[in-house]
């Protein structure tokens, strides 16, 4: 049973990224973050706010680092994912975003001074090329002859902020309750979403999107992570991560079931490159000494 909660997160999570495809058509992405954490917002202030206010003071001094926590991780991630989708599709947005474990891997030599084993450079190579053989439909070198859609390249930059996002995570250690974390990076995200959000021609969101963004809003912005901090609790960083690996799979899945997508051979193919990359990264063995020190990064804190 305890092995529940990493896995209703990952379908949760997964279920989210057809969420995104199916917001495309009736809300604007320049709204969809705005109103996903607004709606977040009011639901977790009468239980946050007290705690924010009974650790001001050591909140005050790391409202610069929150605020730009919260630009990776809800400004940039979620707003390049709903832009992302108008282009390309939900089976190509979760296969880029199985990059992120990898992503941060390879983040943490500099920023963390960590060390990197041979696993995590092969795995590397393994999931760069299941990534070019996806995206190129079977053409591993397709960049020489044709450029890469905007949906893939904007997937590419969300996963590349949210990978920066889990490290500074790790690094700036600001000793805050993981629900007072969120809280005010979806605070300060809502302020930096403002001016995007009033771009759009609809600033009302509409009724037959509520569905939607109450999804966004609360399983995959409050339930999810609290299962998956409950889930780290209970099973460990290490063992909760190797879920994460499953999640491209339900979302691709999903995405053939409730959106009719075509899954081709480029796509199975390239995915297991990718995850298969992903697992061998995170096998800890035959390190090359870069620093004497272990190191853990818990992945996501929201999708």
């Amino acid at each position: 049973m305890i092995y529940l909660l990493p896995i209703l997160t990952v379908f949760i999570w997964g279920l989210n990224a057809i969420v995104n495809k199916m917001a495309v058509t009736i809300i604007e992405p320049s709204a969809m973050s705005f109103y996903r954490w607004v709606f977040a917002i009011a639901i977790l202030t009468p239980v946050c706010l007290p705690r924010v206010i009974r650790r001001w003071s050591v909140i005050k001094p790391n409202l610069a680092k929150l605020s730009f926590l919260g630009l990776l991780g809800m400004v940039i991630n979620q707003s390049c994912g709903y832009f992302a989708a108008v282009t390309t599709t939900a089976s190509n947005m979760s296969l880029i975003s199985a990059l992120v474990p990898l992503m941060a891997v390879f983040m943490s030599v500099p920023l963390l001074g960590k060390a990197i084993s041979r696993n995590s450079i092969i795995g590397g190579a393994i999931s760069l090329v299941g990534l070019a053989y996806m995206l190129g439909e079977g053409n591993v070198m397709f960049f020489l002859s044709k450029s890469v859609t905007p949906g893939d390249a904007l997937m590419v930059v969300a996963s590349l902020s949210y990978a920066l996002y889990c490290v500074l995570l790790k690094r700036w250690k600001m000793h805050l309750p993981n629900d007072v974390l969120i809280y005010m990076q979806g605070f300060a995200s809502v302020l930096m979403l403002a001016p995007i959000w009033l771009t759009s021609d609809k600033l009302l969101p509409p009724m037959e999107g509520m569905p939607l963004i109450l999804y966004a809003a609360v399983a995959a912005s409050i339930a999810a992570p609290w299962m998956w901090i409950k889930a780290i609790d209970v099973i460990g960083a290490d063992n909760s991560a190797m879920f994460m690996n499953l999640l491209p799979v339900v979302a691709v899945t999903l995405a053939a079931t409730m959106l009719g997508e075509t899954i081709h051979s480029y796509h199975l193919i390239g995915g297991i490159l990718v995850i298969s990359g992903v697992i061998l990264a995170q096998i800890k063995r035959g390190k090359i000494t870069i620093s004497n020190h272990q190191y853990s990064i818990k992945i996501p804190l929201n999708r």
